[in-house]
């Protein structure tokens, strides 16, 4: 639908540059006819000056005496023509796509749209400078402290948090801190997260964002930021100490205090579309820039293609618009030091110029072939709004995944609305009926039982319903399909048999996610019992409603313990997080010598290796998985019943013995000895159990902190102090 518009022959330039003889500013609007520089002063006072165009559509100004935090924007000239896709207007002040930081707001009630209402599009006259964010100049910084080693996803554990709500209730973060880049950045705060074995954070929207002018009128804000407004801006409100450069600075430091902890940055990007909404919403920068380059039109040129449900779509069938994007990519890894990016909506990304989706689109290619990009995370929401929009699956090497179906199953199998444990096992081990094709590994499946879309851990095992009152939509926004269960009790109780039982719930969700094959990503505060009260839509809840609670460790103290412990296993021993799918294959030492184990197994619980009449009866709960590698091996036993289920360990060449490392039981429901092959013993109703195997080693093995070396004692030890030895 884009009518061919050169691109921007060198895009390196865009933006504001500081030179040693002033600043040079540059901006493409290939449709222009006259493109007005304004330096803004701190009254709200401009200075306009033309800039000149080149062939390519970029136009440059050079101006002396400019330093770093001048505000400025862009006026922008052409034809006004909304039939064609053209709505250029000079009265409205225009941010720089390219800008480094953004200062100030948007004044909903102020003339910020290019039309006049309920004309038939007649411009409107009326200047808008008093109503909109402002670009900054900012100097160059030296990048971050890099990360010592950029770690492969299968080793990593995937925090997603938001910057503001993680520490904004934060009892050790000083109060000026709290819910700031600084913030996440506290001792206190990387303390935590690297006891509980996080390894990689997660970042929801920093980009610089806006709420929406619906949200606004509700007295909300648009807490998530998935409403971008600069792609090259950390959203200034997160700075605690400036926003005219001060938060380019801030995120920088942030970034090298998680990577001097070995802790990894991603970040959730929304390049699919931006803050202005559809064709009656604000122009603020793109609309009036280029609003039929910068954004997908329908046939009738005044309507945004909209597969986004945002009311624009961009268009990264557009040279220009693609360097965009690219462009950001690169400053965030090269210059703000991440190592990763989360693509929000990302088939929007790949669809072509006539928005159909496209899996050898240019913008995988560059990613793939851009040298900026070798190591960095790239992980897809695999789908968007529109036609064949639904992409799981399909991103090929180089691409991680969500895995919302990973997400559906387990939420199901655990409140016992699925049928066998086929699916189980399938989910289980990385999911390959979606991702093992194409030279894909096992770090495909990017494994998620919630999110911030959605309830939480707690939610899901204590509402059956939404409860979103307090978005003011009359309860009718956000999804309907929970997969979740109250346990008997709609709402929190004082009942201790249902809140034991919801314990015991969500521990054997954080199990399976964490004991899956995959990549998991936990959200941030589920590994503290953190609770919404059932609202499963708290995007515009900048509120209590969605901060992390730091005062649930004294009721949920068991299910940290329980995640901290899984975690350290998962480091410490590879068999826990393979990289490649397995399939049933002998387990081999380093001179090829069977070692009559296998790198994967499945197992019935009684008479050994599941059968295939068992894996076809739909009334079966329970499943053993046997993960080995040449190292170690470990038995984890997966029961969906509500009742004890009599299970019999296997011997050699499996193992020689068993000993719990871990279970979402409670410990006096299981053997408290090490366990010889042959025993029999109940296995926990709905629980989750894992087995460190007693196995022939070739290489000196690892050993969970503190739990090996108290193994030889364990069974002469009093049975309060053997109680201790899992967690």
């Amino acid at each position: 639908m884009n009518e061919e518009t050169p691109s921007p022959v060198d895009s390196s330039i865009l933006g504001a540059k500081l030179l040693d003889d002033g600043c040079r500013f540059a901006l493409w609007a290939p449709r222009a006819t006259r493109v007005e520089l304004s330096l803004v002063g701190d009254d709200r006072s401009q200075h306009n000056l033309d800039m000149a165009r080149n062939p390519d559509g970029v136009w440059i100004a050079h101006v002396s005496g400019i330093v770093a935090g001048q505000r400025y924007g862009y006026r922008v000239h052409g034809d006004w023509n909304p039939d064609a896709g053209m709505r250029f207007n000079p009265a409205k002040l225009l941010l720089d796509p390219y800008a480094r930081a953004i200062t100030a707001g948007v004044d909903y009630s102020g003339p910020i749209l290019d039309h006049v209402v309920g004309s038939n599009y007649e411009p409107d006259p009326r200047d808008s400078s008093e109503s909109v964010p402002l670009s900054v100049v900012v100097a160059d910084s030296p990048a971050p402290t890099p990360i010592a080693r950029r770690r492969p996803l299968s080793e990593c554990v995937i925090y997603e948090t938001h910057l503001k709500g993680y520490t904004n209730l934060h009892p050790s973060v000083p109060e000026h801190l709290r819910g700031t880049y600084s913030g996440l950045a506290y001792d206190a705060v990387i303390d935590y997260l690297v006891e509980t074995g996080i390894n990689t954070v997660q970042l929801l929207p920093v980009h610089h964002f806006v709420s929406e002018p619906f949200i606004v009128g509700r007295g909300l804000t648009n807490y998530w930021g998935y409403n971008t407004l600069g792609f090259f801006a950390p959203h200034a409100a997160y700075s605690s100490v400036g926003t005219l450069g001060e938060q380019v600075q801030e995120f920088k430091d942030m970034v090298s205090k998680l990577h001097e902890h070995d802790i990894e940055v991603i970040l959730d990007v929304v390049y699919n579309h931006t803050a202005e909404g559809g064709h009656e919403g604000p122009t603020l920068s793109f609309r009036g820039l280029d609003h039929r380059g910068y954004y997908r039109l329908t046939n009738d040129l005044r309507n945004d293609y909209d597969v986004t449900g945002c009311g624009n779509s961009v268009d990264t069938s557009h040279p220009g618009v693609l360097n965009m994007v690219i462009d950001s990519m690169k400053y965030w890894v090269q210059e703000m030091g991440v190592d990763g990016f989360r693509f929000d909506l990302a088939t929007t990304l790949i669809r072509d110029d006539k928005h159909h989706v496209n899996q050898d689109h240019e913008f995988k290619r560059r990613v793939a072939e851009d040298p900026a990009f070798e190591g960095v995370k790239m992980i897809a929401e695999p789908w968007d709004m529109g036609p064949y929009g639904y992409q799981v699956g399909n991103w090929g090497p180089r691409w991680s995944e969500w895995n919302d179906q990973y997400r559906n199953f387990m939420r199901d199998f655990w409140r016992g609305a699925t049928h066998g444990v086929a699916t189980l096992a399938t989910r289980l081990s990385g999911s390959p009926d979606i991702f093992n094709h194409g030279e894909r590994g096992l770090d495909s499946s990017i494994n998620f039982i919630t999110a911030h879309d959605g309830f939480t851990m707690r939610d899901l095992t204590t509402y059956d319903i939404k409860h979103n009152d307090a978005n003011g939509e009359a309860n009718r926004d956000g999804a309907d399909d929970n997969r979740s269960w109250n346990c008997g009790w709609e709402g929190e109780t004082v009942d201790e048999g249902i809140n034991d039982f919801r314990h015991r719930q969500v521990k054997n969700m954080m199990a399976t996610l964490i004991l899956s094959s995959g990549v998991p990503m936990i959200t941030a505060g589920d590994e503290l019992g953190r609770t919404q009260g059932g609202n499963n839509n708290a995007y515009c809840q900048d509120s209590p409603i969605s901060w992390v609670h730091w005062d649930t460790l004294d009721q949920w103290g068991d299910l940290s313990e329980l995640t901290s412990t899984l975690l350290k296993a998962r480091r410490d021993f590879a068999a826990l997080r393979p990289t490649q799918f397995r399939d049933h294959t002998e387990v081999v030492d380093a001179e090829g010598n069977g070692l009559g184990r296998f790198d994967l197994a499945w197992f019935d619980g009684w008479d050994g290796e599941m059968r295939d009449e068992q894996w076809h009866d739909g009334g079966r709960r329970h499943l053993g998985m046997y993960v080995s590698d040449a190292e170690a091996a470990f038995l984890i036993f997966f029961n969906g019943a509500a009742n004890n289920v009599l299970v019999r360990l296997p011997g050699e060449p499996w193992s020689q013995g068993y000993q719990v490392v871990a279970t979402t039981a409670h410990r006096s429901e299981l053997p408290e000895s090490p366990i010889a092959p042959g025993q029999e013993f109940d296995l926990p109703g709905r629980s989750v159990t894992l087995l460190r195997c007693e196995v022939p080693s070739v290489a000196p093995v690892p050993v969970l902190d503190d739990f090996e070396e108290a193994l030889p004692e364990a069974e002469s030890l009093p049975s309060s102090d053997r109680d201790d030895l899992e967690f």
